[in-house]
Order: structure tokens, then C-alpha cells, then sequence
């Protein structure tokens, strides 16, 4: 039995997204969770003795007794680039799927312009079906994540239906983690 089947113990209350809903619920504390993945600087768990999947903010770690995770994107020194961009909404995980929304093919445009005060990044991006409850929810995690970047002062994550998303947009990497290729 590895650690990841085994139950935890919330030690406070903790809000928490359900799945594929998008509906917030506050999952109290004493009740037991089981860890299904824990990627991009949160987690995705079943709540035992209720139905469907919840994720779970990084910044809420320490209910589930976990140390806040990093999102293992190395500090950026001076002017960011498109690069460090794709690179950091790697980090961005839709929470039913264990592949970021980049090697996903979720990912349409990525645009920067300069503003007043630094640079504005625009994304269009879309989900792997239209009636996702978790659209706005994954766009609001990318838009925050981007936002840390330096310079980055404005961030707009538009859903987006058209292409419509199919499998062959997967990346050869998510083909791989998903056992496709």
C-alpha cells in the first residue's frame, strides 16, 4: 500500500474546489480526504463518505499535514520571455487529467505587449470538453501564475471553443505520461 492510499486527516477546515463542478465547498476538519495528485502547486482528493473529487489550493497544504509545495519554476531574473511564460503555465494541471494544460494542447495563442508599467500577457486557451465546470477555475490558476513573473503586471486567460480540442493535441510528453504513446 503506497502513502498516496492511504487517508488524511484534515486539521482545520479547508475550501476546496469540487470537480468537475467548479463549485466551491468547505470541507471541515476531521473529515478524511485520499491523495489522487498532488501537481502544479496543488492537489486533487476524494473526499471519503462524499461524492467526486476536490481540489485543494498548495496554499492550504498544512490542513492535509503537507508542507506548501513549490511549483518548481526556478526564479526568473530580469525581462521575462514567451519562453519562461510557456514554461511557467506548465505548471498550471487540469485536476481530473495528471498532464499540464501546456503538453494538454490546451493552449492556443500566447501574446506580449507592452503596458504603462511592464508587459500584459494574453492567453487563449480551452479544455478538453465544453461543459468543464473547471474553466474558469483553471484559467484563474494560470492567469495568478503568470502574474508572478516579473514585469508581468496584466494577465488575461480567455476559454476559448474554437479549434475544438482533440487528443492529437497532446504534446509526445503528455502522449507518454498518459501511457498513449
Amino acid at each position: 500500500m503506497s502513502s498516496q492510499d492511504l487517508p488524511i486527516t484534515l486539521k482545520r477546515d479547508v475550501s476546496a474546489i469540487q470537480i468537475p463542478a467548479g463549485v466551491e465547498k468547505l470541507l471541515l476538519s476531521g473529515s478524511q480526504v485520499q491523495m489522487m495528485q498532488s501537481l502544479g502547486g496543488t492537489f486533487t482528493v476524494v473526499a471519503l463518505g462524499e461524492s467526486g473529487l476536490y481540489r485543494i489550493r498548495g496554499e492550504d497544504a498544512e490542513a492535509l499535514g503537507l508542507a506548501k509545495p513549490t511549483a518548481g519554476t526556478p526564479l526568473i531574473e530580469g525581462e521575462v520571455n514567451e519562453d519562461q511564460i510557456w514554461e511557467k503555465l506548465k505548471s498550471c494541471y487540469d485536476p481530473e487529467i495528471p498532464v499540464n494544460i501546456v503538453d494538454l494542447g490546451l493552449i492556443y495563442s500566447l501574446e506580449i505587449q507592452p503596458v504603462a508599467q511592464g508587459k500584459r500577457v494574453e492567453v487563449k486557451m480551452t479544455l478538453t470538453a465544453q461543459g468543464c465546470g473547471l474553466g474558469p477555475s483553471i484559467a484563474a490558476d494560470a492567469r495568478e501564475k503568470i502574474l508572478t513573473l516579473p514585469g508581468i503586471v496584466e494577465a488575461e486567460v480567455e476559454v476559448v471553443w474554437q479549434p475544438v480540442w482533440n487528443p492529437a493535441m497532446i504534446s509526445a510528453e503528455g502522449k507518454k505520461r498518459l501511457g498513449m504513446a
